[in-house]
């Protein structure tokens, strides 16, 4: 047995396809185009190439893009600033402050300090609370990408259990919200789980967003389950250098599962990718538009 690869990149494509169609209506019928504000506070290197690659995608999907590259000097205040400038802004739907950010500033103040409805990284006590009721919100887009992709696997995915390993607020937490919403079954396991390869086993739909390379072996899979690769791990080739590798021992783990995500190429495109979709979503709610369901 061979799992199906789901293949993130095309689905992001296709997704990003039906965003670009959605802002040139929002263009047409409401005279609004989108806009996406990303703010950068200091010179990571990763995180320039992610808010770069935001920028370009943006701007390809007929929206726009603001982008603020500041210093690592910046103080916390004038960051606060910035986004209550950005909060009041019409041609701003959405606001994204790029994480990490410097020690000296709390990331918990940024994101308290974006307004809820322009929060499209989800990350807002009130957006988090929103989705935990099961009422409408922003969610974070890593997770919503985890469920579309599984979507594309599963026409229907009520009933089915899912596990999710992992409990932080950016992926592990949101995800199992998400797949409450979808009538699932959803245990959410952690370093403090016991047995830990039994309780994944369970899974119809396993969920892996720990940070700790190929640590989900064949064995912890059901045969046929799906399986979603969140990690992203940078570690040392025999031959010398480095690769990347998920939380998913994936040449074995492809060999159990039905379908799996490769690393990369699975979650990873999908996320900037529904970042925009967060952005198309902020832009309706303001305007007062049903969403689609």
């Amino acid at each position: 047995m061979s799992a199906r690869i789901i293949d993130g990149k095309a689905e992001a494509i296709r997704l990003r396809a039906r965003i670009a169609e959605e802002a040139a209506q929002l263009k047409r019928s409401h005279g609004v185009v989108p806009g996406l504000a990303v703010v950068l506070v200091g010179d990571d290197p990763a995180s320039e190439v992610y808010v770069r690659n935001k920028a370009t995608q943006t701007r390809e999907a007929g929206m726009a893009s603001f982008e603020y590259r500041l210093p690592a000097s910046l103080s916390e205040r004038a960051l606060l600033d910035l986004i209550e400038e950005l909060n009041v802004r019409s041609d701003v739907n959405g606001i994204l402050v790029q994480l990490p950010l410097p020690p000296h500033i709390s990331a918990e103040n940024v994101v308290n300090a974006i307004a809820p409805e322009k929060d499209v990284d989800g990350l807002h006590p009130t957006n988090a609370g929103l989705l935990a009721v099961g009422r409408p919100a922003l969610v974070p887009c890593t997770p919503l990408g985890c469920v579309i992709l599984a979507k594309t696997v599963h026409e229907n995915l009520r009933g089915m259990d899912v596990v999710v390993v992992g409990r932080s607020s950016l992926v592990g937490r949101p995800a199992a919200q998400l797949f409450i919403s979808e009538s699932c079954t959803v245990t959410v396991a952690h370093s403090a789980t016991r047995d830990l390869p039994a309780v994944c086993r369970r899974a119809d739909i396993l969920l892996v967003a720990v940070g700790r390379p190929l640590l989900v072996k064949a064995d912890w899979i059901k045969p046929g389950a799906t399986v979603i690769d969140v990690g992203i791990n940078r570690v040392a080739k025999d031959s010398g250098g480095t690769r990347l590798v998920g939380d998913v021992a994936f040449e074995e783990a492809v060999q159990v599962a039905g379908a799996i995500t490769p690393v990369p190429g699975g979650v990873g495109p999908m996320t900037i990718a529904c970042l925009l979709a967060n952005t198309i979503t902020s832009t309706k709610l303001r305007l007062g538009l049903q969403l689609a369901a």
